[in-house]
């Protein structure tokens, strides 16, 4: 008799489970758990009410001074399965590389900021387009909720730091993401038009968020570390040296220097190859992994905003390796 095949589904869930990055991982359990308690609130509806009331955004001032926690915890709910398949997606797509490359607390830190951001473009708008952007309409309020604004702002700022990344599309193919940003906007520019309901204003404040903290990053704004990395100036601080090893180690072990993480989070490591897995002669794997070596070093004594876009370019494809 054959073992069942359920317990080695299981195995192999948990194991590609905690093989993600942890960030993302967490904050996918944390939309998916809350969508999941929030239908198990229809039982309930009093419940589900007093959660809407109290958890989700409603972007009315100074009501909001009462329940600031709002402006973040509305970006971990959903409303229905579509709502919370698409968003998960996306953000599984594109944040798992960005952690992957910049680490969990960058990661945390566009999340979050992203999800402020759209709350306050909520807060400025809606008096005078509440349509758009919550508030109240008629005496009613109307509550904002979704990842919506972190998911745009994450998928921007990748856009704006990576111009050259790119995304498979359902009936499109392979498109810059830069252009899935636009795309989005436009979208949201047409539903404000129509009036659909949607709160665009703030996906709006997520993609604007996102751009700066992308401009942040690569030292275009000249203003101070906000985000968590140097920004532009002359005399920008080297990184602290608890968080250089993080993250060298972190893209060595993604670029294939030997390091893997497994379900548990230990490192394992085997020998390199005589040849890539393409067949390209070891020397070329060799003078590839020199170059990237030589980037990382340049990033773990200088940051990532030292980098030409060349030096980013190499460093891409690499990872895509």
């Amino acid at each position: 008799m054959g073992s069942p095949a359920q317990p080695s589904t299981v195995n192999d869930f948990k194991t590609w489970y905690y093989q993600q990055p942890p960030a993302l991982r967490t904050i996918i359990t944390i939309n998916v758990v809350v969508w999941v308690v929030m239908q198990l609130l229809y039982l309930w509806p009093l419940g589900l009410e007093l959660l809407r009331e109290h958890v989700a955004l409603h972007p009315v001032f100074p009501d909001i001074l009462l329940e600031p926690w709002q402006l973040v915890t509305y970006s971990f709910m959903h409303a229905g399965l579509f709502h919370i398949g698409v968003n998960m997606l996306l953000l599984f797509w594109v944040g798992r590389e960005f952690e992957r490359m910049h680490g969990s607390q960058q990661f945390w830190t566009v999340y979050l900021a992203t999800a402020v951001g759209g709350a306050l473009i909520c807060l400025i708008l809606s008096p005078f387009v509440p349509s758009i952007a919550g508030g109240t309409v008629g005496g009613r309020s109307i509550p904002v909720l979704g990842a919506s604004a972190s998911v745009l702002g994450v998928l921007t700022t990748v856009a704006i730091l990576y111009p050259y990344k790119q995304i498979r599309l359902l009936f499109f193919g392979i498109v810059p993401l830069l252009w899935v940003v636009v795309g989005f906007l436009i979208i949201d520019a047409l539903q404000a038009l129509s009036s659909s309901g949607t709160a665009v204003a703030a996906h709006w404040g997520g993609a604007l968020t996102g751009f700066l903290y992308a401009k942040v990053q690569r030292g275009e704004l000249g203003l101070p570390s906000w985000t968590g990395t140097s920004g532009g100036g002359q005399s920008r601080p080297r990184r602290s040296s608890p968080r250089v090893p993080t993250l060298f180690e972190r893209l060595k072990g993604l670029f294939g220097g030997g390091t893997d993480s497994d379900a548990t989070g230990a490192d394992s490591r085997s020998p390199r190859p005589a040849s890539s897995s393409d067949g390209a002669p070891a020397d070329q794997s060799d003078g590839q992994s020199t170059e990237v070596d030589r980037i990382l070093d340049k990033i773990s004594e200088e940051g990532y905003e030292s980098l030409s876009d060349e030096e980013k370019r190499i460093l891409y494809e690499a990872s895509q390796s």
